[in-house]
């Protein structure tokens, strides 16, 4: 056998030899891919609380966040309520929406992760003002309007009902539910179709305005919801796993995004006037911005897809989960050199945070 010795400058240098080669390699076999890759970020003109997607776009974070890692991506105008279609059918790789209402998908099959928290409360429940019902708790056995079987507002109901110990779900379930669509459920209240309904800002927000509804479920402020995000980004999992990079710049962007939000809502309210993203009052809008918490956290998004998931299994919702938390981890991605949150400077920097409670 003969041994090979090198001195120490050739070692250097073979190893610098080394190094290029293994460069060269990743460019040839995965770089160019990378670079080559389109990541197609859904948004919608439409949605008040959607404004991290709208400050994304208009302060310019989704072109710095990407740019910087010299990745494309491209901005593609969707309807949110088709959002989890576009996702299978790969014509988006990314948005945001209300988690509640994929829960169920997610027991049926469907490959997404969530990412980040967006914001509380655009959910609220309501009755009349007039009405004798002062609690969640008096309405056992009530008919509740709910704009879908599987929208996150029912889910929020059946987890409320839940937690006071009551039959939640299927036959046994202890309140009755009447559909409607969004729009038509304040009328079915006003007329007394309905005990209570659910309902999504500013259909909510406008609704109480309009009619004098009482608010008696609101997840802005209720003990559990407030702790939890109603909205939530995610992406197809096959993408995440294909084009990590993209992904953290995508979840980058939407934690400073929100750390805007949270920070100036008059001024993302008048950006996404001005930008056409949505129409309406600007003092409006800005004051139903205020009432939701757009401070983002990674950590706290994994708490609450946990929180939500523990729920629904033990209430029988999601029947294909035999370990949660196994299921949770399947569903939702974090990176180490990704921060868990951010917060706006007044001087137009970010710093990044932890948060531990909302």
């Amino acid at each position: 056998m003969v041994k090979i010795t090198f001195s120490r400058a050739a070692r250097a240098a073979l190893s610098a030899l080394a190094s290029f080669a293994l460069l060269g390699s990743l460019i040839s076999c995965g770089g160019k891919k990378n670079a080559d890759f389109t990541f197609k970020i859904g948004t919608a003109n439409s949605g008040l609380c959607a404004a991290p997607l709208h400050i994304a776009i208009d302060k310019g974070i989704f072109e710095e966040e990407f740019s910087k890692a010299g990745l494309k991506y491209e901005v593609v105008e969707i309807d949110l309520m088709q959002a989890t279609s576009l996702v299978v059918a790969k014509k988006i790789d990314a948005t945001f929406g209300l988690a509640g209402g994929l829960l169920p998908q997610l027991d049926n099959g469907l490959e997404v992760s969530f990412l980040t928290g967006v914001h509380t409360g655009c959910t609220k429940f309501y009755v009349k003002a007039d009405s004798p019902y002062k609690t969640v708790a008096d309405l056992k056995g009530k008919t509740v309007g709910l704009c879908g079987v599987q929208d996150s507002s029912t889910i929020v109901w059946q987890r409320k009902f839940h937690e006071l110990g009551y039959k939640a779900y299927g036959p046994e379930a202890e309140f009755k539910m009447a559909i409607y669509g969004l729009t038509d459920l304040p009328i079915a209240l006003e007329n007394g179709a309905v005990d209570v309904v659910g309902l999504h800002d500013p259909v909510g927000y406008l609704a109480e305005k309009q009619y004098g509804f009482r608010n008696i479920l609101d997840t802005t402020t209720d003990k559990v919801f407030s702790q939890e995000y109603c909205c939530m980004t995610f992406v197809s999992s096959e993408t995440a796993e294909k084009f990590p990079e993209h992904t953290k710049a995508f979840i980058r962007a939407m934690l400073k995004a929100s750390a805007f939000a949270q920070a100036e809502p008059y001024e993302t309210a008048r950006l996404q006037i001005e930008n056409k993203h949505v129409s309406g009052d600007l003092d409006q809008n800005a004051a139903m911005l205020k009432t939701y918490n757009y401070t983002p956290s990674v950590g706290l998004a994994y708490q609450t897809l946990f929180n939500a998931i523990d729920q629904v299994v033990d209430m029988g919702i999601m029947q294909n989960v035999a370990d949660k938390k196994k299921f949770v981890d399947s569903h939702f991605v974090r990176y180490d050199d990704v921060p868990d949150s951010y917060v706006y400077n007044s001087d137009g920097t970010y710093t990044e945070a932890v948060v531990n409670s909302l």
